[in-house]
């Protein structure tokens, strides 16, 4: 029996949403591709491919490379802001707190979403219109990378040291990602990153003794 016009109209996907689909699968696919070929190995027409998308719908919402390519970066955005939230509300409590904020925040840097951000660095360098959409979302999520890494570590940034210490940390981490997309050397990086939790550990208890009551 054929279906009603109305059973029909109330299966049928609304336009908008497949458009956002599509566009996600586009963003998708271009992180990916960032990730496995580099930007310059990075073309619209893999993009599309790897997406299931025809070129035509795909010029149309993103006519040249750089257009995907910065939506791709404000995609990115969202998504390493959202892996790095939903790992700080599966941390533990107690006296391992810090040693597994910093292990997450070294899983964080060393995924492959940071590598693809660290694609898009290095290509912004010699690229303008790039450098513009990637520096101002770039310092964004450095600033909610600090502001969760604080929160996580319940220290008051108020106090002396503190603040200097947790950018310590994200540059530490920032820098064993980067090493890690040369070399996969993990065991290493958790060594390194334990002592430096104890440091940590250590510099925090003694900025609480030697605060007055």
């Amino acid at each position: 029996m054929p279906s009603s016009p109305s059973s029909t109209a109330a299966t049928r996907v609304p336009q908008a949403d497949r458009t956002r689909a599509m566009r996600a699968r586009l963003l998708e696919a271009t992180v990916e591709l960032l990730v496995e070929r580099g930007f310059a190995g990075t073309s619209t027409t893999l993009v599309s491919d790897r997406a299931g998308v025809s070129r035509g719908a795909q010029l149309h919402h993103f006519p040249t490379k750089n257009d995907l390519v910065v939506a791709a970066v404000e995609h990115l955005t969202e998504r390493r802001g959202a892996e790095l939230a939903g790992a700080v509300a599966h941390l533990p409590t107690g006296g391992r707190r810090t040693r597994a904020v910093v292990e997450m925040l070294g899983d964080h840097f060393s995924s492959p979403v940071f590598a693809a951000a660290l694609e898009l660095w290095v290509a912004a360098r010699t690229d303008e219109a790039l450098l513009a959409a990637v520096g101002p979302l770039e310092q964004r999520v450095g600033r909610e990378a600090h502001r969760m890494t604080v929160a996580a570590l319940g220290v008051d940034e108020s106090r002396p040291g503190v603040r200097e210490l947790v950018q310590a940390t994200l540059d530490l981490v920032r820098g064993l990602g980067l090493a890690s997309t040369i070399t996969d050397d993990s065991t290493r990086r958790r060594r390194i990153l334990r002592e430096w939790a104890d440091v940590l550990d250590r510099e925090l208890e003694r900025d609480d003794e030697g605060t007055p009551e």
